[in-house]
């Protein structure tokens, strides 16, 4: 009989870490192959995490509301037939049944199956590792670093459960405890206040923030309503706040004459709906303009890794999408450049569907390179967005309206009404200059103008 482990899977090539919510199954319980085991949270979607194996859960390893780095073992479960479980008791239960819950401090007693993070921070002889000055940190633990005043020189001496060594959310904050209560150990003895203010990290000189202290509740004058922000809500808010703290965002505008398109669409929707199934709207379009521009420029796919930067050869491009609560999310449609017309129609509303009705999975907002967002759909003409991390670009469409416009013709200018609509970019001005930003916008905005009325789907 062995014993498999069941660990927190990777949800997204930006999350490295995943909130349990509830567990599904408890030690002594039977469990089958893909049977959900538990049910975890991310920055991005809900998602149930599937047993690996048939058998019966030996133990948990971490409880509800904990947060668990992506890779961890969070449960070990025995493999075997049912059959091979307790021996029932005088009831006729099993005795696994009749042991008491586990507690929170299940793994601190057994130290073959204390979780990672703790066997890091646990140790009181723990020598700290060898300063490492290349090493990646965060943005998060960044903030976080210079929130609490840790210098450089103490964040290079802080052992890294993550990977390859990097330093997690909850390594520094188990250091900043430990160094609180006088037990740190990558501080270094030496160095005086004065030092330590000079060697803090640049990001540091972040605003105190204003909330009071969690045991005093803020007054506030005139007639309010305080409403507490839904899990969801603070991990949209915590995403946007690294974004910007990640990326020097610079956002460039311009303006589509999109008549011919609309005249496309209005003449075609009827019959495109009958013939394949499903409508056809103006986002399948906008992406494949956005995907024929990412070929001619293709570092507006890309990641930034510290000094490096990645170039995507896959395009996979993100929408954002309505919740029913009301937040927004972004489904990516993979390899958008191998679809044609019908194929990214059906792609777009599949999954403006499934986020609708809370269905995504987590494969479905994972691995984007690229986003588009139509803030038109809302009214605006225009918006400023910011961008998905770790992406370095996305893309916003206005609504579309008609507008008188000067038209020029090799008979002279003449003014006509046309059907217009802004489009603006928000990028990362560490790897895309206001040049190559404003130059893929208008080359999306001039796929858009020169769509041939005549072409077939």
């Amino acid at each position: 009989m062995a014993t498999v482990d069941l660990v927190m899977p990777k949800m997204g090539e930006s999350i490295m870490e995943a909130t349990i919510l509830k567990w599904h199954k408890q030690p002594g319980d039977s469990v089958k192959m893909d049977e959900t085991v538990l049910e975890i949270a991310t920055d991005k979607v809900d998602s149930e995490v599937p047993s690996t194996a048939e058998g019966v859960i030996e133990e948990l390893l971490y409880n509800v509301n904990d947060v668990v780095p992506i890779g961890t073992v969070i449960a070990r479960i025995k493999t075997g037939a049912a059959q091979d479980t307790q021996p029932a008791t005088g009831n006729g239960q099993p005795a696994s049944a009749q042991a008491p819950p586990p507690t929170a401090n299940t793994a601190q007693q057994e130290p073959t199956v204390q979780p990672i993070a703790q066997q890091a921070t646990s140790t009181p002889n723990a020598k700290p590792q060898t300063p490492t000055p290349n090493r990646f940190y965060s943005p998060l633990v960044l903030n976080i670093a210079a929130q609490e005043g840790v210098s450089m020189s103490e964040l290079e001496n802080i052992p890294g459960t993550g990977a390859d060594g990097r330093v997690s959310k909850k390594d520094i904050l188990q250091y900043v405890s430990d160094r609180k209560t006088g037990h740190a150990h990558g501080q270094p003895q030496a160095a005086s206040q004065q030092v330590r203010e000079e060697m803090v990290i640049p990001m540091q000189k972040v605003e105190q923030r204003s909330e009071p202290p969690s045991n005093q509740l803020a007054t506030y004058s005139g007639n309010v309503e305080i409403i507490e922000m839904d899990r969801m809500r603070k991990l949209i808010a915590d995403h946007m706040v690294r974004s910007k703290h990640t990326s020097p965002h610079v956002t460039s505008f311009t303006e589509a004459d999109v008549t011919n398109l609309v005249l496309w669409r209005n003449k075609v929707k009827k019959e495109f709906e009958k013939r394949e199934g499903t409508k056809i709207t103006f986002t399948p379009l906008f992406i494949e303009a956005i995907v024929r521009c990412i070929k001619r420029f293709p570092l507006v796919n890309s990641s930034v890794d510290g000094n490096r930067i990645i170039v995507k050869k896959d395009i996979n491009i993100g929408m954002a999408a309505a919740l029913p609560s009301g937040n927004l999310i972004v489904p990516v449609i993979r390899n958008a450049d191998q679809l044609n017309l019908v194929g990214l129609a059906k792609q777009v509303n599949g999954l403006a569907d499934n986020a609708r009705n809370n269905k995504l999975k987590p494969e479905d907002i994972a691995d984007g390179t690229f986003t588009l967002t139509n803030v038109g759909t809302f009214g605006s003409l225009m918006g400023t967005p910011i961008i998905n991390q770790p992406q370095v670009a996305i893309l916003a469409v206005g609504a579309i309206k008609k507008r008188p416009v000067v038209i020029e013709t090799p008979h002279g200018d003449s003014i006509a009404i046309r059907h217009m609509m802004y489009l603006s970019m928000s990028y990362d001005h560490r790897i895309v200059d206001g040049s190559l930003g404003a130059t893929f916008l208008t080359a999306v905005a001039n796929e858009l103008e020169n769509f041939d009325v005549n072409r077939q789907y």
